[in-house]
């Protein structure tokens, strides 16, 4: 799989001029339903807003954007363009417009919808997507805090612990850095302690 950037939770900004409010809300979506239904909560939830522009990119390359009744070319692209600018994927970005009654003009509108949908996104806590495997392995209890310390330094995340008769642990880390982990687990226990591969998953980074 590729790496790209997302987010995980909804993030919001907003853009006044001359008496028009733009709301943003970049918003996670994993395929073309989950951005309809998105677009649909917002819709449903600011009812009396005279648009409700959106944007969205899946992972897959999907993009697809809708002016909503704004003049061609003036709120859909450059809020689906701010979002491409971003390199987030998996996102829908939402803005609402309530109109003040004076018109903004071409160049007022696209700077209102850039503004608003450019806010959701500096306000988002993005995450990296990286290809992943995960691994599950059972020690004894001396061996655990050596064994925490030892996978953490190369970055893996703990998903479980269970503290039996041994304590298994079930982790993952980047795919990348699988064969050297694995290998350093080896030589720091001679090889009494092998973690055992379980399946490819994806690992979600803070940047």
């Amino acid at each position: 799989m590729d790496e790209y950037i997302t987010v995980k939770k909804e993030s919001k900004g907003e853009y006044s001029e001359k008496h028009s409010r733009f709301l943003g809300f970049l918003v996670p979506c994993s395929d073309e339903a989950a951005a309809a239904c998105a677009i649909a909560a917002k819709r449903k939830e600011y009812w009396d807003a005279r648009h409700a522009v959106y944007a969205f990119i899946l992972s897959d390359g999907t993009a697809r954007f809708s002016d909503d009744g704004e003049p061609h070319g003036t709120a859909g692209k450059p809020v689906l363009e701010a979002l491409k600018g971003s390199g987030i994927k998996n996102a829908a970005v939402i803005v609402v417009r309530y109109f003040g009654g004076i018109l903004l003009g071409t160049g007022g509108l696209v700077r209102a919808y850039t503004s608003a949908a450019a806010q959701a996104i500096e306000n988002a806590e993005k995450v990296k997507i990286c290809e992943g495997d995960e691994f599950s392995v059972s020690l004894p209890y001396g061996d655990y805090d050596k064994f925490v310390f030892l996978i953490k330094e190369f970055g893996a995340e703990i998903k479980s612990t269970d503290f039996l008769e041994n304590v298994s642990v079930v982790f993952t880390l980047e795919s990348k850095d699988s064969e050297k982990c694995i290998k350093g687990i080896k030589d720091a226990f001679s090889s009494s302690v092998l973690p055992k591969f379980g399946k490819k998953t994806e690992i979600f980074k803070k940047i």
